[in-house]
């Protein structure tokens, strides 16, 4: 008897600068082995939907993807509204922190957090 392994593709994808700023806040954090990042979306906002990103630990119903070495948590239903959205992270004069290029987004509001489809 063999056992099926299930690889899954993840829904997003994250920039270089993303990568990069997500290890250095791991690490500056000590965020434990059990703990990944949590992707995913929630009622709210100037446009209905925010985006949820932080480190949390795996919960029922959570889809697990490891993408460019870091274990990523998302709620199964989360991967509708973000199919194909990349994450970056931006470090210049204007704007500093994370960004979500999501293209299944019908609007986005100024501050860049909150979208509606």
């Amino acid at each position: 008897m063999s056992a099926t392994v299930e690889t899954l593709t993840a829904p997003v994808t994250f920039t270089e600068g993303a990568v990069k700023e997500l290890y250095k806040l791991r690490e500056q954090q000590e965020i434990a082995d059990d703990f990944g990042l949590r992707v995913g979306v929630e009622g709210g906002g100037c446009s209905g939907m925010n985006y949820v990103l932080g480190f949390d630990q795996k919960k029922d119903g959570d889809q697990e993807y490891f993408i460019e070495g870091i274990k990523v948590f998302m709620h199964k239903a989360h991967g509708l509204y973000l199919a194909g959205m990349q994450i970056d992270f931006q470090d210049g004069l204007n704007a500093r922190g994370f960004t979500f290029n999501n293209p299944n987004a019908a609007s986005t509001c100024g501050c860049g957090t909150s979208f509606s489809v």
